[in-house]
């Protein structure tokens, strides 16, 4: 006989539950009662039904996003798993998720998986990817009979008719529709070039729209390499597709217009730019005139054609110059000579002889000018030199 402590059977019956696939994800019907909330936040509560009550606990951590937090006296709807809480030997259910009794199968079916991705993190804001400005592809995941690709075409062709549209057509209800969008999404991304995904349906019911919701397309939405845009029934509708989709649109013709920019709003930007660029430019060509002229002078006075213009001009400028003042130094000359001409003739013998005067030499050698009487008495002959010949005397000396 196996003897077992308080401690073991307890942590037994935990395990047994814990692995039960019923018990292990379940949700139990009731009415609230006993409703506490701790000062941590925590909410402790049980549900009654037919006599019976199951313990309940709602940790703060889970609240966020509930449909509805429990209150005493209402028939919930309560997800969770059952497990034993060891320290008092009770099991008891740790619950995830409230929603009243009337909400449907399909809004639990919604909200069990949207706290389960949720938690996986696909639903991550900061995962999320922004859309390229101007694209210049899209694909376009939607039923090809509808009138949501016919509104696309149109919006895309009024806003910025320069994109390419490319079309993966999908069964967009129906119980083959998750398949089909999935297979469509997946085709894209082997497409070259597509730069932003539309996935996109008109407005339905919620059992239209289920195929939106199923967890097979979240997750391909969550693998695409290419930003994903979700558009969806009507504006007030929320699937698991705009949730984990980059970017949420309220209607397909309203994602048309995000993808895309306007054409006419580009041009506006264009043109202010342009004139922007065009004032900037000459202001700068105005900026930079003063320093090039500056420049350009500097550049100038030191051109070799510049300074050999320059020193050309000098040596013209000295050589005329130089030829003024050797014509005034001939004048000079000229005037020098002929002035010592006109002394050179006034002294010339000869013109003195013409006047009527004759030269006195003396006949013996050395022969020597006489320039007194008394020197040609002495010399007893004399000869006389006239304009037109000589004439030798003898001198008779008297006293006077």
């Amino acid at each position: 006989m196996r003897i077992l402590d308080v401690a073991e059977v307890t942590s037994y019956l935990k395990l047994l539950l814990e692995e039960d696939p019923i018990l292990s994800d379940v949700w139990i019907r009731g009415e609230v009662t006993n409703l506490m909330r701790s000062t941590a936040g925590h909410i402790y509560f049980s549900l009654a039904a037919n006599g019976s009550i199951l313990s309940c606990a709602l940790f703060r951590g889970s609240q966020r996003g509930l449909l509805a937090l429990p209150r005493n006296g209402e028939r919930v709807l309560a997800h969770g798993r059952i497990s034993v809480y060891e320290s008092r030997g009770v099991y008891q259910l740790y619950v995830d998720n409230v929603a009243p009794e009337g909400v449907g199968e399909l809004q639990l079916q919604f909200e069990e998986l949207r706290r389960r991705l949720e938690a996986e993190g696909l639903f991550r804001t900061d995962r999320k990817r922004t859309l390229p400005t101007v694209p210049h592809t899209i694909g376009v995941v939607t039923s090809p009979t509808g009138a949501v690709w016919h509104d696309i075409q149109t919006v895309i062709r009024r806003r910025f008719p320069l994109v390419q549209l490319i079309l993966a057509p999908s069964t967009v209800q129906g119980p083959d529709a998750p398949e089909s969008l999935v297979a469509a999404l997946n085709a894209l991304q082997h497409v070259d070039g597509v730069d932003v995904i539309i996935v996109a349906r008109g407005g339905g019911s919620a059992e239209d729209l289920a195929c939106f919701n199923d967890e097979r397309l979240a997750r391909a939405i969550f693998a695409s390499r290419i930003p994903v845009v979700s558009a969806v029934g009507h504006e007030t509708d929320v699937t698991i597709a705009d949730l984990v989709a980059d970017v949420r649109a309220p209607t397909p013709s309203a994602a048309a217009e995000l993808v895309v920019p306007n054409q006419d709003d580009l041009r506006s930007v264009l043109e202010s730019l342009l004139a922007s660029a065009h004032a900037t430019t000459l202001q700068r060509i105005s900026d930079c005139r003063g320093p090039l002229l500056v420049a350009h002078g500097r550049i100038a006075r030191r051109n070799p054609i510049s300074m050999i213009a320059r020193a050309r001009q000098d040596v013209d400028a000295l050589i005329s110059r130089a030829e003024t003042l050797a014509l005034a130094r001939i004048e000079r000359a000229r005037a020098s000579v002929q002035q010592s001409r006109q002394n050179a003739t006034h002294l010339d013998p000869r013109s003195i002889l013409q006047r009527g005067y004759a030269i006195v030499t003396t006949t013996r050698e050395p022969v020597r000018r006489v320039r007194s009487a008394s020197e040609a008495g002495a010399a007893g002959q004399l000869d006389l030199t006239y304009i037109d010949g000589t004439v030798r005397v003898r001198t008779n000396v008297s006293e006077h």
